[in-house]
């Protein structure tokens, strides 16, 4: 069918960007996808970092975005929910007159004066890791069914394998730049080892030793002391400090 079609090139294109992409672009076209193939008037994305906090958040519209951000600030909503739980939040009904329900007392009156009747949310997750939620406002009647809720579960699997595959290959590139770093920091020293061992008529251990004296008696960086030496700019005290 033309609409599962749809959902199949929307679960190929959030899982397998360029590692060059910018993730909220993936995300934000994750919200896209879920209002064209879910039914759904919104859709939000609440991301959280390692340590659990807001890494950043989108929507498909402005007013959905003003929600995202507020349950973010009253620390209740779907998406919250959703997170919390690493589950599926089905559809609960937003009553615009009334008391305040329990569920939501300070998030349901302004999703509900914005015109929504109905939200749900399901989880952004990578094995047992949670990235965050995948938020589905509803306008209208009815509300979004259980086959819907799959599809967004779906779309939202697709989105976080992206965001993995980002976040890994990012962690990949951090470890190999510091990796160089201290292998061109190591090689730095080595040789600076060996012209001060070289002037003063020493062995390399005996220069190494002056070498980091030197450094942390001034609270120097000691490959910065390095370069010095080798580029003949040996600071005064080097030959005696041990």
């Amino acid at each position: 069918m033309p609409h599962d079609v749809s959902l199949a090139q929307a679960v190929l294109d959030l899982s397998s960007r360029p590692a060059e992409s910018d993730p909220r672009d993936m995300l934000h076209d994750l919200t896209t996808y879920a209002v064209r193939l879910l039914g759904v008037r919104s859709a939000g994305v609440t991301v959280l970092n390692a340590a659990g906090r807001l890494d950043h958040l989108t929507a498909s519209d402005d007013v959905c975005a003003r929600l995202e951000q507020d349950q973010h600030h009253l620390g209740e909503g779907p998406g919250v929910d959703s997170t919390r739980t690493a589950g599926t939040l089905h559809p609960r009904a937003l009553l615009p007159h009334g008391p305040a329900p329990e569920r939501w007392p300070r998030f349901a009156p302004r999703a509900a004066a914005a015109g929504y009747t109905s939200a749900a949310a399901v989880p952004l997750r990578t094995g047992k890791r949670i990235r965050g939620a995948l938020n589905l406002l509803h306008a209208g009647p009815g509300a979004l069914q259980p086959a819907g809720l799959q599809r967004a579960q779906m779309l939202a699997d697709a989105a976080a394998i992206g965001l993995h595959y980002h976040h890994s290959l990012r962690a990949r590139d951090e470890t190999i730049c510091q990796l160089e770093s201290a292998l061109h920091s190591r090689i730095v020293i080595e040789q600076a080892k060996g012209v001060l061992a070289c002037r003063l008529g020493t062995d390399m251990e005996d220069a190494f030793h002056r070498l980091r004296a030197h450094a942390r008696s001034r609270q120097h960086k000691l490959t910065d002391l390095a370069r010095h030496v080798i580029e003949g700019d040996i600071p005064a005290g080097l030959d005696t400090t041990r």
